[in-house]
């Protein structure tokens, strides 16, 4: 029962999140030889295996992910039970910078259960794309961002989004079309760059039917039949197809995901708000 230590979990929880050692160890700040001798030490304390290793990533096995169900409860219960005591009556205002993609699908339950915890806090949400943001969370204009790693943006490494190619469900087959018709996010958009990067690698001619700095604008050319859509897969709504290595579609690279802050930010709402954050996109 020692062995369970919310530190040694919260190292555990890390790992299964980031698939990877030497993330993780980023992700605590603590060492990549540290996290491996505790996720080991934890390992031998229950005597089952906790992750399978592979020669890139790790991956939790089925008592690992039973663990990992109840590691999450307690970190979370943890966090609940200080917020309880230690910050009833913090107030302030908190702005937040975050792209249309990541609005939508990311940040809804987040806001929910930190509005409730934190009630006499003002949350203002600026929905911009991450290359735009970049000069406002540097100036203070927004507190924090949650947003795609750019060049200017740079903060906490929060996970790495998968993307996949969006399409709608039983219309015609417009992925085998050549060149490929796809709707992307205007230039300086890391979403457009790693997929058009992806086509050509993959030698697939394609067309740019529709640019927009608009998920909508994406999302409504691909429900009309007109293009698929490269997009983060937590933005792909449910009705709507996500296509891959199966329709002969390539793998696109994944988004870096991160929090960024103001240097005005050292208030104790946007400490709050970012340990939410993080705790919440981390699980």
């Amino acid at each position: 029962m020692k062995a369970l230590d919310l530190d040694v979990l919260t190292m555990m929880v890390a790992v299964a999140d980031t698939g990877n050692i030497s993330r993780a160890a980023e992700v605590v700040h603590r060492s990549q030889s540290a996290v491996s001798m505790q996720i080991k030490t934890l390992e031998a304390a229950i005597g089952k295996p906790l992750f399978l290793r592979g020669p890139r990533s790790v991956t939790p096995t089925q008592d690992g992910e039973v663990l990992l169900t109840y590691a999450r409860r307690m970190l979370a219960l943890r966090d609940e039970a200080w917020a309880a005591v230690v910050r009833p009556d913090v107030t302030g205002r908190v702005v937040i910078g975050v792209p249309d993609d990541y609005a939508s699908s990311l940040l809804p339950a987040i806001l929910k259960s930190f509005s409730a915890t934190y009630p006499k806090v003002e949350i203002q949400v600026v929905g911009l794309p991450s290359v735009a943001l970049a000069p406002m969370v540097k100036d203070g204009t927004v507190d924090l961002v949650l947003g795609t790693r750019v060049k200017g943006l740079s903060g906490e490494f929060v996970r790495f989004e998968p993307m996949v190619w969006a399409a709608p469900p039983g219309a015609r087959e417009i992925w085998r079309e050549r060149p490929l018709p796809i709707a992307v996010f205007l230039p300086g958009s890391v979403a457009r760059e790693n997929a058009i990067r992806t086509l050509e690698r993959a030698k697939i001619s394609y067309r740019t039917s529709y640019e927009s700095p608009s998920l909508l604008g994406l999302l409504s050319m691909v429900e009309a039949g007109l293009a698929i859509a490269p997009l983060a897969h937590c933005a792909v709504p449910p009705h709507l197809a996500v296509l891959g290595k199966a329709q002969g579609l390539p793998e696109i690279d994944p988004l870096e995901l991160i929090l960024a802050r103001s240097p005005m930010s050292k208030r104790a709402p946007c400490d709050f708000m970012a340990e939410k954050i993080m705790a919440e996109l981390r699980r």
